[in-house]
């Protein structure tokens, strides 16, 4: 059993609670973005221009619940159990962007959304991730797995700089959620040095790729809001990539390990299947949609 049902009181609704928070911190986000000047990717101005919007600032608020209430279900239930609730922050993101509108939401676009929550749900619900051994973070440990990460981030940017449209959005989509995944491993890895005293926590490089990975995934992330005339697909891509960076860094860095045998294994190939598909109906479907409602509301 999970957890008790006193805590599953508590955590279900809390991680409920918290996904409609960034759901909802993801629509509003995103079409803050796209009442300011378009910037390039990774400057901080777009930030500035953002400061300025009620909007935006509104979402801060949204997004600061969602971690309160994150945190609740958390410590009251495993990750396990709480991440495949918080992935259907992306349903909630699409229905609040079409009251937002005031349009009913394309089945098509929360067809492709229940794909991508349920894929990664199950994917989670499958994998478990466990530990197994204790942290090992040798050079020789981090370095592949940094050096595949930091190629991708490379090329992510390039065709954010040169390619516009659909491509930029998903390649500044896949960037945030590179950072994002690095950065909630990263904070795993710091929460473990806490053991040792609040000191020991900045003697580790880990808490410094938190600061900078971060908010360099934050900006990123706006970047991907305002260069995307649909929210579905980035945030679809972004809340995709953030948990399973972090698994492969759990699995390469922290001792970790995924169920295995043939029927985990082929539960787990399945999920990220349909998965896949979700995101791929997202990135033809939604953004068609978008700009019919563009059109129309002018």
């Amino acid at each position: 059993m999970l957890a008790d049902l006193s805590d599953l009181a508590v955590a279900v609704p809390a991680a409920l609670g918290a996904a409609a928070s960034f759901g909802l911190t993801g629509a509003m986000q995103h079409e803050a973005t796209w009442r300011v000047r378009e910037r390039r990717a990774l400057r901080p101005a777009l930030l500035v221009d953002l400061a300025h919007q009620p909007l935006w600032l509104a979402s801060l608020v949204a997004n600061a619940a969602g971690i309160v209430l994150q945190w609740v279900a958390l410590v009251t239930a495993p990750l396990v159990l709480v991440q495949p609730l918080l992935v259907t922050g992306l349903l909630f993101a699409v229905s609040f962007t079409s009251l937002m509108r005031r349009q009913p939401p394309d089945r098509v676009v929360l067809f492709g959304a229940a794909l991508c929550a349920a894929g990664l749900a199950a994917f989670i619900l499958i994998a478990e991730p466990t530990a197994t051994r204790p942290p090992t973070l040798t050079l020789g440990s981090v370095l592949p797995l940094a050096a595949g990460l930091a190629g991708l981030l490379a090329v992510c940017l390039n065709l954010a700089a040169h390619r516009p449209g659909p491509v930029r959005t998903l390649a500044l989509a896949v960037a945030a959620g590179v950072l994002y995944g690095v950065t909630a491993g990263m904070v795993k890895v710091t929460l473990q040095t806490l053991e040792s005293g609040v000191a020991a926590m900045f003697t580790t490089w880990p808490i410094y790729v938190v600061a900078v990975c971060g908010p360099l995934g934050f900006l990123l992330n706006q970047n991907a809001f305002q260069a995307g005339i649909a929210l579905a697909p980035a945030l679809a891509v972004i809340i995709v990539l953030d948990p399973l960076v972090g698994i492969g860094i759990g699995i390469l860095w922290l001792g970790e390990r995924l169920r295995d045998g043939w029927p985990a294994v082929l539960g787990q190939v399945l999920a990220l299947v349909v998965l896949s598909v979700g995101v791929v109906i997202l990135s033809h479907r939604a953004p068609q949609v978008a700009a019919a409602q563009r059109r129309e509301a002018r």
